[in-house]
């Protein structure tokens, strides 16, 4: 892993930057050359290269490389609906969580943008909650383990940004860091536990054995949040 030489460089960050600043259908189709070159072969490299770490923490993700599976949908709104744009200028790698249920799950995830490079554990309750590793797994442990949340807010606190939504008046609310308590946990819709690194970071050979390394931290998050163990 990371023996091949960088898998990023310059030009991925200057694609999203050139594409937020050109988010139209006709100037992606002039530039689809580059996304393909500059995005998409590296990041299905990236892929390959962290793939065997994810592996070992449980042989039952997802690392086919399936379109829609492990990589996150640049293309948003082809048809323009309302005032909604077409593209987004970011891009994510992400392992979902073996899920029994047909709702959202948590995931291990790497994002690029143009300024920048995070990568984490997240978790989204989807369209419904109840269906989802949230409501099903989640939410359960966390009311019989009242204690784990602090326990990982001091392994993780230091090293790692938080934050979670809520739902008030039926409507998303962003709050930073962890949930305290039962109350919290029965408004949340999601939560992200990531760590930021610098553009640069991602234009390094190491760069998938620091995603790797920071995967392993907050797999235990995932294991509890989303595993039937």
């Amino acid at each position: 892993m990371g023996k091949q030489g960088p898998i990023f460089n310059r030009a991925t960050f200057q694609f999203f930057r050139d594409l937020a600043r050109n988010n139209r259908k006709a100037w992606m189709d002039t530039n689809r050359e580059r996304y393909q070159q500059f995005v998409v072969q590296p990041f299905r490299r990236l892929l390959e290269e962290v793939s065997p770490a994810v592996l070992q923490l449980d042989a039952g993700f997802d690392t086919t490389g399936r379109s829609g599976s492990n990589f996150s949908r640049i293309n948003r709104d082809i048809r323009f609906a309302k005032d909604k744009t077409p593209y987004r200028a970011q891009m994510y790698l992400k392992f979902s969580a073996p899920f029994a249920g047909e709702g959202e799950t948590g995931q291990l995830y790497t994002g690029i943008s143009a300024n920048e490079v995070t990568v984490g554990f997240r978790i989204y309750n989807g369209k419904k909650r109840k269906e989802s590793a949230i409501g099903m797994i989640a939410e359960p442990r966390v009311m019989a383990h009242p204690k784990w949340l602090g326990q990982q807010k001091k392994r993780l606190g230091r090293r790692y940004e938080s934050y979670w939504y809520s739902l008030e008046k039926k409507e998303w609310t962003e709050r930073d860091g962890w949930p305290r308590n039962s109350e919290d946990w029965e408004k949340l819709q999601g939560g992200i536990v990531r760590r930021k690194l610098k553009t640069a970071d991602a234009t390094r050979a190491t760069f998938p054995l620091e995603i790797a390394k920071i995967f392993r931290e907050v797999y235990p998050l995932l294991r509890f949040t989303s595993l039937q163990e």
